[in-house]
This record gives C-alpha cells, structure tokens and sequence, in this order.
C-alpha cells in the first residue's frame, strides 16, 4: 500500500482530503501510480501530465520509471509560491533524469530561443590511470543548492541567454550513468556555447560536491576536476 501526501490546490480536488492509499497492484514505478490517479483523480491525473504537477519520492523529485515500493513517502507537489519550473531549473537530486526532458524544460521557457548549448557529464571507467566501478557523489545539503543558484543567476545577468538549468545528481552512479547537466538555451549559438562552457567550469570550482571512486586499490577521493 502506498501512501500519498497531498498539497494546496490538491487537497482541494481530492475533496479536502490531505492523503490517498492506493495499493499499486503488482506496478512499481511512478507510471503505475499515475495510472491509478487517473482512474480516480483524473483532474489531478491530468495535472501532473501537463507537467503542472510533479510526483517526489523520499523527497526527491521523481520520474514516470523511478520505483516505488511500500514505505516509500510519496507526495504530489503542485507549483511553488516561485513556480515548480523555476524550481526545476537549479537540482540536486539522486535519481536519473532525462536529457531530453531537460532541454524541453529550457525550450519552452522562451520563443526567443534560438540555439540551445549542453554539457553532460557520465560516469566513465578510467581515472588517473586507474579502472573504475562505480562513483559516488557527497554533498552539502542546502549550500550545494545555494552555490548552483548562484552560478545560473550569474550566467543570466554576464552572457547574451535566456534560460539556464543545472542539475547535478548524488549518491552512488553506475558507470554510464548521467552525472551533471548544464543546458543553456540563447537567441545565437556562440552566447549559449560560452555560458554553457563558463557554466561547468564555475560548478567544478565552488559547488561542494566531492566525487569518490571505486577502483581495484580501494576508495579514492578525486581532489582536482579537470
């Protein structure tokens, strides 16, 4: 059984109730959930489809394929008092995300948009010399967030752009797997290239995140980001 905090507006569509129970049947992903709310909220269902509402599990912003299992705290979020967009666009988070999605979240910020400039970076399995199995990234909890701000708040008043998002995951990432995303949407190519470029460099300098490798010698924390 899984239980589902509800908040503002939400409360109110789901007759002022501040929780729903829904056992998912044999689904373990947040689609399978979704599914449920359209058969008995479907003005909520359809919140969260248009995107005007995002589904967070164990606190964390979450996806259509994120698991959810018994135990789980699982809430639906309408927007905040600052937009749940603005929101999105600076993140710290566990879970995957999908490039695409976060392009199109830069995209339809603006019809002035005219070249869009990202960086990923993705766990690889050689360091210095060394082979690695897996990375696993600590943070600050609230200064991260507030460094993040900062960087895109800069990036938007120094370059030519128009929108700028951030998103950088913690925890422990398979190799392969998304690490940080830095996506710049601009009227021309060259403004967005270079916010983009100055965007990654400045996260590598300020941001507490410290990144540490599993490798056939042990444990090593990387010092330096080249």
């Amino acid at each position: 059984m899984i239980t589902v905090k509800l908040f503002g507006l939400l409360k109110t569509l789901a007759n002022n109730q501040t929780d729903l129970s829904f056992a998912l049947n044999g689904g373990r992903r947040v689609k399978d959930l979704v599914a449920l709310l359209d058969a008995k909220h479907p003005q909520i269902g359809e919140l969260i489809h248009k995107k005007k509402v995002l589904v967070s599990v164990n606190q964390e912003i979450a996806h259509e394929d994120t698991e959810v299992k018994d135990g789980d705290e699982v809430a639906l979020l309408p927007p905040f008092a600052g937009g749940a967009d603005d929101a999105m666009l600076v993140r710290v988070q566990r879970e995957n995300f999908s490039v695409d999605a976060e392009i199109d979240r830069v995209r339809r910020r603006s019809t002035r948009i005219g070249g869009i400039s990202i960086f990923l970076g993705t766990a690889r399995d050689h360091s210095k010399g060394r082979d690695v199995s897996a990375i696993t990234f600590e943070y600050y909890e609230g200064m991260a967030q507030k460094k993040l701000r900062e960087i895109r708040e800069r990036a938007l008043k120094e370059f030519d752009v128009l929108e700028v998002l951030i998103l950088h995951r913690y925890g422990e990432i398979r190799i392969g797997e998304n690490i940080v995303l830095i996506v710049v949407g601009a009227e021309h190519r060259a403004d967005a290239f270079r916010a983009c470029k100055w965007c990654i460099d400045e996260l590598k300098q300020i941001t507490p995140i410290w990144k540490l490798e599993q490798t056939p010698e042990g444990e090593v924390w990387v010092e330096e980001h080249p």
